[in-house]
């Protein structure tokens, strides 16, 4: 990845606090991996189970842990955590299109709305009335933003992101296209004939600088609010339903879904693929692995699963007809159980 900003590799090793082992003057204009690096990139080293591609690394300097600095000939940046200082290395040679503070005239507005000083519009977005925008914020090409809603400073909507009315973001919110927050949580009452729909009264809130990835949908809240923790990071195809609550800087993986008033905890994981049934707890710094059904509440930190590995087909059909048998393989031993202590008295 290459860009036009140029470091020497002692600027760098400067700005990510790191220290240099090598030619201080080595030019570096962008990050690549280790197998793709050419001359003029870094790279990095996080994962051991590339430490063989360093050999034949083509890359002007690589971020490694020092027990790994002489798997490398070439420059290096020493780091206790490479893959956080490739994050923060990202940063400064962060590619992405600026958007100018201008209002596109194609935009509607509503004359109620508080657009702070600085804030992008991009063309065809909708501004509600009473919504207040803070300052810096961005808003892509046909974004919706609802009556009543507010977004904090330095928000980042991306094109065509849906906030339905009273939904309220704070500073540093990034939320990615076609994402959808504050449609109607799923709640039905049957009165014996069809379902009757009940009007979801609350709204959502977002903490600062969450992130959610696109194509995610966050239902508002049946009477209480739905609510996103500080620092949450919440990936793609996600589907939170309404009055759920996020502990501060959880993970939600890709195509999770969680039922109704799931609370979730501080710094938990939640794999990709997994489920929560409703109205369940899970505790603070908990791991859910991916395609794991939560299906009832969690107390302690630590890892969970649940499913079985994948397998040949020939044997996982095998081992299904088992898992049928386990229920009463399970009374058969209570009952030797029960035949062994008489024969032992």
């Amino acid at each position: 990845m290459s860009n036009n900003i140029l470091y020497t590799l002692g600027e760098l090793a400067q700005l990510l606090q790191l220290k240099v082992s090598g030619d201080s003057d080595c030019k570096i204009r962008g990050i690549a991996t280790l197998k793709s690096a050419q001359s003029g990139d870094i790279s990095f080293l996080s994962n051991n189970a590339y430490i063989k591609q360093l050999a034949n690394c083509k890359a002007s300097a690589v971020i490694v842990e020092d027990k790994f600095a002489d798997s490398f000939a070439g420059n290096k940046l020493l780091s206790a955590n490479p893959y956080l200082s490739f994050a923060q290395a990202t940063h400064l040679f962060d590619n992405r299109p600026k958007s100018s503070s201008n209002i596109h005239p194609s935009a509607c507005i509503s004359d109620s709305a508080q657009i702070a000083k600085g804030v992008s519009i991009a063309a065809n977005a909708v501004i509600e009335a009473n919504v207040i925008i803070g300052e810096g914020s961005i808003i892509g090409a046909g974004c919706y933003i609802g009556a009543n809603s507010r977004l904090g400073s330095e928000c980042e909507l991306y094109a065509n992101v849906t906030l339905y009315h009273d939904v309220h973001l704070a500073d540093h919110v990034i939320v990615h296209s076609n994402t959808v927050i504050g449609s109607d949580g799923f709640g039905f009452a049957f009165d014996g004939e069809k379902s009757l729909k009940i009007i979801q009264l609350g709204g959502v809130r977002i903490a600062s600088h969450v992130e959610v990835g696109a194509g995610t949908t966050i239902d508002r809240g049946a009477i209480e609010h739905t609510v996103i923790g500080v620092g949450v990071k919440i990936d793609n195809q996600v589907q939170i339903g309404h009055n759920c609550i996020i502990g501060e800087h959880s993970i939600i993986c890709g195509c999770t879904g969680l039922a109704g008033s799931v609370t979730i905890g501080k710094y938990c994981i939640i794999g990709g693929g997994a489920g929560a049934v409703g109205h369940i707890t899970i505790a603070d710094k908990v791991k859910v692995s991916a395609m794991s059904l939560v299906g009832k509440s969690i107390t302690e930190a630590g890892m969970y699963s649940s499913g079985t590995g994948h397998m040949k087909t020939s044997d996982w059909k095998r081992n299904i007809v088992r898992f049928r048998q386990l229920d009463d393989m399970a009374k058969r031993l209570k009952e030797l159980e029960k035949l062994g202590r008489k024969i032992g008295k």
